[in-house]
C-alpha cells in the first residue's frame, strides 16, 4: 500500500487532478510535463511509502507502454501513407459515388467515419477541405451543412475506435480488449455520426457560412495526380480492423486449435497493422518509394512519441492511485449517488476535453483516473473506455486546435463555427454515449 490515510489520499488525489488541469489550461504547459509534475508531487504527501510509490510509477509506466507503443507507431505509419498517396481523397470520392452527389453531406459524414479510424482529425480535414468547398459551391449548400457532419464523425472515430492513438492509449491503460473496442466502438460512433449529420441538415441552413472558391483546384484529382484504386485505398484501414476484431471473435467462439492460433496471430495488433502498412505502401509511386521508408516512418515516430509518453504517465498515475484508499472511496460515492457508474468516465472525458481542448488528453486522463476503480464501479474496461471516448469529444470550441483548423479552413466566422462545430461535437458525443449506455445495459460491454 502506497498510502493508508484516506483523508490525505483523497486530498492528494484532488490536488493532483486540479494541478494537472491548471498547468495545461492556465500555464499552458505541455501535457507531458503537466502530468509528470503532479504525479511526482504526490510522493511528498505525508505518509506516502516512497519505495512503493517509485515501484508503482515504474511498473505502471512500463506495463502500459510495452503493450501499446509499437501499435501506436504502426497506426501512425498507415495514416502517413494514406495522407501522402491520395488514399483519403479516393475514399471520399468513392463514398460520394456510392451515396450520390445529391447526398453530399451524408457522403462526407460517412467518409469522416472511415478516415477517422486512421487519421488525426485535423489532418483529415486539411486534406478534404478543397473537396468540401468544391462540393458546397457546386450544390449551392453552405459550409455548415456540408462540413459539420464530416467534422463530427471524424472526431468520433478518432476518439473511440482504434487504431488511432487516443483509444489505443486508453485501452492500454484500462487493459481493454482492442477487438471488442473496435466492434462496439464502431456501433456507437456510427450512431453518433448519423446524429451529427442530421444536426447539420436541421441546424446548418440557419448558420451563415458561405463556401470559398480559393481552394478549388487544390485536391489530388484536380492536380492530375494518380489516385489509388478503391480497394487499395480502403484496405489499409479496414483490413487491420477486421483482423483485430476477428481475433476477439475467435477467442469467444472458436475451440482451441490451429485455426484459433492462426486467427490470434494475424489479429495481434502489431501483425494486423503491419499487414495494413504493406497494403498502404503498395499505393506509392516510384518517387514516393524513395522516401517511404525514411520520411513517412520518421514522421510517424515523431507524431507517436508524445502520445506514447503521456500514455505511460497515465499508466503510472493509475498504478499509484490503485495503491491508495481514494479509489474505493470515490467508487463507493458514485455507487451511493444512484447515478449509473458508466457516467463517471464519460463526465471525466468531458472535463478533460473542455479544459485541455484535446480529445486524446481527455480520453487518456479519464482512463487513467477510472482504471483503478473498475472493480468497485462494476465496469468492464471496454465500457469505461468507450464512455471516456464519448465524453472526450464534448465539446470542441476555442481552446481546441481541431476547432481552429476546421474554422479557419472552412472560412467560417467564430460565432457560426461555435454553433456548427461545437454543436455537432456535442450532439455526436451525446448520442454515441447513449449507444454505449444501451450496450452496457444489455451487458454487451
Amino acid at each position: 500500500m502506497i498510502l493508508n490515510n484516506p483523508t490525505y489520499t483523497l486530498v492528494g488525489f484532488l490536488v493532483v487532478i486540479a494541478l494537472l488541469f491548471f498547468l495545461i489550461a492556465k500555464i499552458k504547459w505541455h501535457v507531458f510535463m503537466a502530468l509528470l509534475i503532479p504525479i511526482i508531487l504526490f510522493a511528498l504527501i505525508p505518509g506516502v511509502d516512497q519505495g512503493e510509490f517509485i515501484k508503482a510509477f515504474e511498473s505502471g509506466f512500463g506495463s502500459t507502454v510495452k503493450s501499446i507503443a509499437v501499435v501506436i507507431v504502426l497506426g501512425s505509419v498507415i495514416a502517413e501513407a494514406l495522407k501522402e498517396t491520395g488514399g483519403i481523397e479516393k475514399i471520399t470520392l468513392k463514398m460520394i459515388d456510392w451515396v450520390g452527389q445529391k447526398n453530399m453531406p451524408l457522403a462526407l459524414t460517412l467518409t469522416g467515419f472511415v478516415i477517422g479510424l486512421a487519421i488525426f482529425s485535423d489532418v483529415g480535414y486539411v486534406i478534404l477541405n478543397p473537396l468540401v468547398h468544391s462540393a458546397a459551391l457546386a450544390s449551392g449548400i453552405n459550409m455548415s451543412v456540408m462540413s459539420a457532419g464530416l467534422v463530427g464523425s471524424m472526431q468520433l472515430t478518432h476518439a473511440m475506435v482504434p487504431p488511432t492513438p487516443g483509444p489505443l492509449a486508453a485501452a492500454a491503460i484500462l487493459n481493454a480488449d482492442i477487438g471488442k473496442i473496435i466492434l462496439f466502438g464502431a456501433i456507437a460512433t456510427f450512431v453518433g455520426s448519423i446524429a451529427g449529420w442530421l444536426f447539420a441538415l436541421i441546424v446548418g441552413p440557419r448558420i451563415p457560412s458561405p463556401p470559398s472558391d480559393e481552394f478549388v483546384g487544390q485536391s489530388f484529382a484536380d492536380k492530375g495526380l494518380k489516385l489509388p484504386s478503391t480497394l487499395a485505398a480502403y484496405t489499409p484501414i479496414i483490413l487491420p480492423l477486421l483482423l483485430i476484431a476477428g481475433a476477439s471473435v475467435a477467442n469467444l467462439y472458436m475451440a482451441d486449435g490451429l485455426f484459433k492460433t492462426a486467427f490470434n496471430f494475424i489479429g495481434w495488433p502489431p501483425v494486423a497493422l503491419l499487414i495494413g502498412i504493406w497494403f498502404a505502401f503498395r499505393n506509392t509511386n516510384a518517387d514516393q518509394k524513395k522516401v517511404q521508408n525514411d520520411k513517412w516512418i520518421e514522421t510517424a515516430l515523431r507524431n507517436s512519441a508524445m502520445i506514447i509518453m503521456v500514455t505511460g504517465l497515465g499508466g503510472s498515475l493509475s498504478a499509484i492511485l490503485k495503491g491508495t484508499p481514494a479509489v474505493d472511496f470515490i467508487a463507493q460515492a458514485v455507487l451511493n449517488s444512484g447515478v449509473p457508474s458508466i457516467f463517471l468516465p464519460f463526465v471525466l472525458g468531458i472535463v478533460g476535453n473542455i479544459i485541455t481542448g484535446s480529445t486524446t488528453v481527455g480520453v487518456i486522463t479519464s482512463a487513467s483516473i477510472v482504471a483503478p476503480m473498475l472493480t468497485g464501479l462494476g465496469l468492464s474496461p471496454e465500457a469505461a473506455m468507450l464512455a471516456a471516448g464519448a465524453g472526450s469529444v464534448i465539446i470542441k470550441y476555442v481552446n481546441s486546435s481541431y476547432f481552429w483548423v476546421c474554422t479557419s479552413l472552412s472560412r467560417m466566422e467564430l460565432k457560426p463555427a461555435l454553433y456548427s462545430y461545437g454543436g455537432v461535437t456535442l450532439v455526436g458525443g451525446v448520442f454515441s454515449m447513449a449507444a454505449v449506455y444501451v450496450l452496457w445495459i444489455f451487458h454487451l460491454i
